[in-house]
């Protein structure tokens, strides 16, 4: 399991670059409670924005119980996670991370998701809210079995 940044962790970061990258790591180790711990409780996740396969109504996933079932619904299905962060944009509370993120699914299916992934903070560094522009054709076009 690999995170690639296009930053320096180790310097001093926006809060909201802080808290982005502290959400990657806790995907990729597999580490629900903690990746639960860096949201408000009333945050809210939109991945993709508007209606998906993940939320039919395209409203997003509210507060600690709701982003807790995205996590069941959707990370939890994951084998492996490898984000790719090309580029990032920290302004203000929010930070927009231009990069790739590469799931590697049961049945040794690999899925490429490129994409824009913006977070906000609180004033506690928090994550208020997590928003994932990406397109679900464009992520299943690149779906293909890998060998073992």
């Amino acid at each position: 399991m690999s995170v690639t940044v296009c930053w320096d962790p180790e310097a001093e970061q926006p809060p909201a670059r802080l808290a982005a990258w502290r959400s990657m790591q806790a995907v990729v180790a597999g580490e629900k409670d903690r990746w639960l711990t860096l949201f408000h409780p009333d945050g809210v996740i939109e991945d993709p924005v508007g209606p998906s396969m993940f939320d039919e109504e395209g409203k997003g996933h509210h507060g600690t119980d709701g982003i807790s079932v995205f996590w069941d619904k959707t990370i939890a299905n994951v084998e492996r996670f490898e984000f790719v962060i090309r580029d990032s944009h920290a302004a203000g509370d929010e930070v927009a991370n231009v990069g790739t993120i590469t799931t590697y699914l049961p049945g040794n299916y690999r899925v490429d998701t490129d994409g824009v992934f913006v977070y906000k903070v609180g004033e506690d560094g928090r994550i208020v809210s997590m928003r994932a522009f990406w397109e679900t054709e464009r992520a299943m076009a690149t779906a293909r079995q890998v060998s073992a």
